[in-house]
């Protein structure tokens, strides 16, 4: 299997409750290295982002320990590479703080990489890709049904003078949802996400009438839900949280969800199975410091 993974790389500084810092890649690399880590040795991950000229081979050279991650769509910029401060009030809750964002991804740097079995999109940044990027992205692979699993994440937030992340809404909320297979937001994501005032039913029902065929909502400790339509009636199913004996940072758990989603569910093109897996993975990210340790998350707790 191959997969196409597009979106922004963080260098991220995470200041938890507890005190203390940790410094670690973050952004499309928990997604990177989500799969790298869950694939088989006769599989491939084709990640496409740019990072600062300077960051370019130290980035490789860490990379080199997946050997499934094909860094041939990684390339080099002049503008620096993103750096993300995220500031933790308790386990859950943090204030981001985003400085150089990252220009967007180009269509000519991923066209030639779509030949996939499937495509992670997710707004790291929220400057990622441009809309008329992923409708291209859309066209070019509608007619061969490579299911496309899109991740709303930073394009719900803004950017404060001083560089602060905050909540607003996004204007073209359906645009971003059409034709793809699966969309996923967090519980703060999607209660803000639109313009009108909605409740999370009538959200997820606009966007089950897009060519949408899954709605994700992760919802942290308390696990995730999983809309589907049925008969044009919406379905909701819940997946419980699963316990974690000694929780230790959850940055990066919705990308690792994300990552693990796209995984099962091309394998087993089950909405629910595939749910209920990265319910599972993204458990465990959250035992693990930074980024560090992905490595180590195919292997359940205890191991």
């Amino acid at each position: 299997m191959k997969f196409l993974v597009i979106g922004h790389l963080c260098m991220d500084v995470i200041h938890p409750h507890e005190g203390g810092e940790i410094q670690s890649y973050g952004g499309i690399y928990y997604s990177v290295a989500t799969l790298a880590s869950l694939l088989g040795a006769n599989d491939q991950v084709v990640p496409v982002f740019g990072v600062n000229k300077a960051d370019y081979q130290p980035l490789l050279d860490h990379l080199a320990r997946f050997p499934t991650v094909d860094t041939s769509g990684i390339f080099k910029m002049e503008e620096p590479t993103n750096r993300v401060h995220l500031f933790y009030k308790d386990a859950n809750q943090r204030v981001e703080c985003s400085k150089d964002i990252a220009p967007p991804i180009s269509y000519t740097k991923i066209r030639r990489r779509l030949s996939a079995d499937g495509i992670l999109v997710n707004m790291i940044s929220g400057n990622d890709v441009t809309l008329d990027t992923l409708d291209h992205i859309r066209m070019a692979v509608r007619e061969h049904h490579i299911p496309i699993h899109f991740d709303y994440h930073s394009l719900t937030l803004g950017v404060k003078k001083n560089h602060e992340r905050y909540r607003r809404p996004v204007e073209d909320w359906r645009r971003w949802a059409f034709m793809t297979d699966t969309v996923q937001l967090n519980e703060d994501e999607i209660g803000g996400l639109t313009v009108e005032t909605m409740t999370e039913k009538e959200t997820v029902g606009h966007l089950l009438t897009l060519s949408v065929k899954g709605v994700l909502v992760t919802r942290a400790s308390n696990g995730a839900t999983l809309y589907r339509s049925d008969k044009k009636h919406v379905v909701r199913e819940d997946i419980p949280g699963e316990k974690v004996a000694r929780p230790i940072d959850a940055t990066g758990c919705g990308d690792v969800f994300g990552a693990a989603f796209l995984l099962r569910y091309v394998q087993s093109k089950n909405l629910l199975e595939a749910t209920t897996y990265a319910n599972s993975i993204a458990a465990r990210k959250a035992r693990l410091s930074g980024s560090a340790e992905l490595k180590s998350i195919a292997e359940p707790a205890g191991a």
